[in-house]
Formats: structure tokens, C-alpha cells, sequence
């Protein structure tokens, strides 16, 4: 069964997230750290702690805590942020193949998350594989931007998304 995290653990959670100032980041990182100290295994306070340090530009430290919240059994949309996270950390730190391994995986788990899928674009697109970000982007449009305009076209959106794919896999 997926980890709960306890109802009043979460409220305190989302209190302290919803004061952050993300100019100025370090008392939500104390806040955090405060509530990780009462609770050191805690997936949600390791994953709301990476969130802290990689909204304040510590990528580095980020990292580390959203391997520990994974590792220590988060589930459920906490595991898709922080998979979110932390595919788009290790691109900023240029570890390129792993942000691209991380959101593929990502996506295979939670596979209806528009935001993994732009965050996936964004990977590939850095990793060089131009064709793969532009055809889930194309798809994404298709799927979810409402106009008559482009309903019109969506079918060629799908096929250009479909060739786009292909090309970037044969590559």
C-alpha cells in the first residue's frame, strides 16, 4: 500500500509552503528542515525540503533530498512532482541523459500529467533531440488546446508529432 503521509503532518505542509517567498527561500528551508527533524524518514518532508533548496538555485542539495523522498517510498502526486523536480534539476546541473531517464520513467508512471510532458520536452530539447521535444509538444497541443483554428489542422499536428518521433528515433 502507498505511504500516507498523516493528515496533520500535510495541513503543516501546505502552510508552510503556501508562506514561502521565493525571493528569499531560507526561512522556508528552516521551516522544513524544523519539520524534517521531528520526522527524518519522512518521504513528503524530504521531497517539500528538495522543493525549498531548488527554488532557492542549491540544485546540488535539491537532488539529494528528492532522492531520499523516492527512496524512502513517496507515492502518489507527491511522487510525480518531485519526479517533475528532479528531471528538471538534473537538467539545470547538465546531467542531461539522466533528466531525460527520469522523466521518461516519469511519464510511463503518470502518463495523463500535461506538466511531465512539457518538462520532458524541455530535457530533450537540451539533450539535443529536437524532433522528440516538438512532437510532445505538437501531441500536447492537439490533445489540449481548444480552438477551432487548430482543429481544423489537428490531424496533421498528430502526423507531423508522428514523423517527428520517428525521426528522433531512428537517430
Amino acid at each position: 500500500m502507498p505511504h500516507q503521509t498523516p493528515p496533520a503532518l500535510a495541513a503543516r505542509l501546505r502552510e508552510i509552503f503556501a508562506a514561502r517567498d521565493r525571493a528569499d527561500m531560507q526561512p522556508t528551508i528552516e521551516a522544513f528542515l524544523g519539520v524534517l527533524a521531528e520526522h527524518p524518514e519522512e518521504p513528503e518532508v524530504l521531497y517539500e525540503v528538495g522543493g525549498a533548496y531548488d527554488t532557492a538555485g542549491e540544485e546540488e542539495t535539491a537532488a539529494g533530498y528528492y532522492e531520499r523522498a523516492m527512496a524512502s517510498g513517496l507515492s502518489g502526486d507527491a511522487l510525480r512532482r518531485c519526479l517533475l523536480q528532479y528531471g528538471s534539476t538534473l537538467r539545470n546541473l547538465g546531467r542531461l541523459d539522466e533528466s531525460v531517464e527520469v522523466l521518461e520513467r516519469a511519464r510511463r508512471g503518470f502518463p495523463d500529467s500535461d506538466s511531465l510532458k512539457v518538462w520532458h520536452a524541455t530535457s530533450l530539447h537540451e539533450a539535443g533531440r529536437h524532433d522528440a521535444a516538438v512532437a510532445i509538444l505538437l501531441e500536447l497541443i492537439a490533445d489540449r488546446v481548444p480552438s477551432e483554428e487548430l482543429a481544423r489542422y489537428e490531424p496533421a499536428l498528430r502526423g507531423n508529432a508522428a514523423f517527428l518521433a520517428g525521426r528522433d528515433a531512428r537517430s
